[in-house]
C-alpha cells in the first residue's frame, strides 16, 4: 500500500469518527479534511496536481453540459451539481416557510379530520412521506414535529408516538425520489439517474413500505395516542389554517415555484436540464419575487450544510484518486463470488447499518465510485446496485435517533418541548420498522432485478 493510500484512508477515518463523536461541528471536519487530503495526498505524496484539479472541478461550470446535458457523463471530485441544487431547494424552502405554506398545510389536514387523533396520526405520516419526496426531511420534521407539540397541547395527548412515526415516513418519503433525500441527490447527480429514474424505481419500493409501515405503527402506538379522557374537541379553540398565512401574495407566489419546481425535476430527463440549472433556476425566482426579503432569505440558507458536502467530496476523491474505492469494490466482488443476490443483499444491509449509526451523506458519496467498479468488474447493471445503495442509505439512517438529520431534529424539537426521547425508546419502536422495510425492499430488488 502506497503512502498516498494510508493516508487517504487515515484522513477518511478521522474524519468519520470526529463526524459520530460530534465535538466539532461537521462542516468544519470535512473542510479541514478535505484540505489534508488536497495538501497531503495529492500534493505531498501524490505530486499531482491533475488530482488536484480533476477533484476541485471547477472547469466544470463553463461546460455546456454542467448546465444542459443530452447524455449522462461521469462526475469526479466536487459534485458541484449537487450543491447548486440543494442550495437553490434551500432558499425556495425558505420562501415557503416565511409565507406560512407549510402552517397552513398542517392545520388544513387537522381540521379536515375534525382534529381527531388517530386520524391526524395516520394523515400526518402520510403527508411527511409526501412532503419529503420533494422537500428536504429536516425542514419537513421541523414544521411537523412543532406542530404536532402544538396539537398535542390542546388534544391531550402524548405527541412522541406520532414524531417518531412523522420521522420514520420523512425518511422512507425521502427514498422515492432523487430530491428526497441527500443521498439521492448524489446517486443520482453522480451516475445519470433523473426525478423520473428514482420514482420508478425506489418510489414503487417506497410506496409498497409506506403501506406497511403506517399499518405497523398504527398498531404499535395506538394506545399511546388516546386523549386524555377521551375527552371531545373544541373546534373553536384551534386557530383556523388561514391565519397561518402571513402573506396571501407571497403564499400563492411560493405554491406555483414549488409546482415549477416538482414539474422541472419530473421532466428534466426530456428537456435535459441538468439539476444544477434547475436548482439556480429555482433559486432566483424565488429571489426575484421575495422583492426586499430576498437578503433575509439568503442569510437562512443553511451554509454549514454546503461547506459539509464540499469538504466530503474532497475527502471521497482521495480515496477514488489513490484507487481505495478499487480494492473496496473487488473486495465486496470476491467475497460475493459473481453471486448478484448477495451482491445486492451486502450493499442493502452494509448500506442501512452503517448508516444507522454514521451520517448517510459520506457514506453514499463514499460507495458511489464503489458500485461504478463493481458494475464494470461484475457485468451487473449499474442501476441495480444504485437502488440498493439508496434504499439501504436512506432507509437505515431511520433506526437510531443519530442514523438521520431529521432524527435528531424531530427527537430535539420533542425534547425541548418536555418530551425526551432516548436510545432505549426510539430503537424499541422504529428499529423493527426499519427491518421490515429492509426485508421488503430486500424481496422486491431480487423479484423485480433479478
Amino acid at each position: 500500500m502506497t503512502a498516498a493510500q494510508i493516508f487517504a484512508i487515515i484522513i477518511f477515518v478521522g474524519m468519520f469518527i470526529m463526524i459520530v463523536l460530534d465535538k466539532i461541528e461537521r462542516h468544519y471536519v470535512t473542510l479541514g479534511s478535505g484540505i489534508l487530503t488536497l495538501i497531503v495526498v495529492f500534493g505531498i505524496c501524490m505530486r499531482s496536481g491533475r488530482a488536484v484539479t480533476d477533484t476541485l472541478a471547477l472547469k466544470g461550470f463553463f461546460t455546456k453540459d454542467f448546465w444542459y446535458q443530452v447524455t449522462e457523463s461521469e462526475s469526479k471530485g466536487i459534485n458541484w451539481a449537487t450543491i447548486i441544487f440543494i442550495a437553490g431547494m434551500m432558499v425556495m424552502v425558505e420562501g415557503m416557510e416565511k409565507a406560512g405554506f407549510f402552517s397552513w398545510l398542517c392545520m388544513k389536514i387537522a381540521f379536515l379530520v375534525k382534529c381527531k387523533t388517530i386520524p391526524i396520526f395516520i394523515k400526518f405520516m402520510v403527508m411527511s412521506a409526501v412532503l419529503s419526496m420533494f422537500i428536504d426531511s429536516i425542514t419537513v420534521i421541523m414544521f411537523l414535529a412543532a406542530v404536532t407539540v402544538e396539537l398535542a397541547q390542546l388534544l391531550k395527548f402524548n405527541p412522541v408516538p406520532m414524531i417518531l412515526s412523522e420521522i420514520f415516513c420523512a425518511n422512507l418519503g425521502g427514498s422515492a425520489t432523487m430530491c428526497g433525500d441527500p443521498p439521492n441527490i448524489i446517486v443520482g447527480t453522480s451516475l445519470g439517474f433523473s426525478f423520473f429514474d428514482f420514482l420508478t424505481n425506489t418510489g414503487l419500493i417506497a410506496g409498497i413500505s409506506l403501506i406497511v409501515s403506517v399499518v405497523f405503527l398504527y398498531f404499535v402506538f395506538r394506545k399511546e395516542l388516546a386523549t386524555e379522557g377521551g375527552a371531545k374537541v373544541d373546534m373553536s379553540k384551534f386557530p383556523k389554517p388561514s391565519e397561518a398565512i402571513t402573506n396571501k401574495k407571497d403564499f400563492i407566489i411560493s405554491s406555483i415555484i414549488f409546482a415549477c419546481a416538482v414539474i422541472l425535476l419530473i421532466t428534466h430527463a426530456t428537456t435535459h436540464l441538468t439539476v444544477a440549472s434547475i436548482g439556480l433556476f429555482i433559486a432566483a425566482i424565488t429571489l426575484i419575487t421575495s422583492g426586499r426579503h430576498a437578503l433575509e432569505l439568503l442569510r437562512k440558507v443553511d451554509y454549514k450544510t454546503l461547506v459539509f458536502f464540499i469538504g466530503l467530496f474532497i475527502v471521497v476523491s482521495g480515496l477514488e484518486e489513490t484507487g481505495i474505492l478499487k480494492l473496496i469494490a473487488n473486495f465486496i466482488g470476491d467475497i460475493s463470488g459473481g453471486d448478484v443476490k448477495l451482491m445486492i443483499a451486502i450493499i442493502l444491509w452494509v448500506s442501512a447499518i452503517a448508516s444507522a449509526f454514521v451520517d448517510n451523506i459520506p457514506f453514499a458519496a463514499t460507495m458511489v465510485p464503489i458500485i461504478q467498479s463493481l458494475s464494470e468488474t461484475s457485468g451487473v447493471p449499474i442501476s441495480t446496485l444504485a437502488w440498493s445503495l439508496a434504499i439501504g442509505t436512506d432507509i437505515g439512517g431511520s433506526a437510531t435517533p443519530i442514523g438521520a438529520s431529521a432524527n435528531v431534529v424531530g427527537t430535539s424539537v420533542a425534547a425541548k418541548n418536555g418530551h425526551p426521547i432516548g436510545w432505549g425508546r426510539y430503537c424499541k419502536k422504529i428499529a423493527p420498522a426499519t427491518v421490515i422495510v429492509l426485508a421488503i425492499s430486500t424481496v422486491y430488488l431480487f423479484v423485480r432485478y433479478l
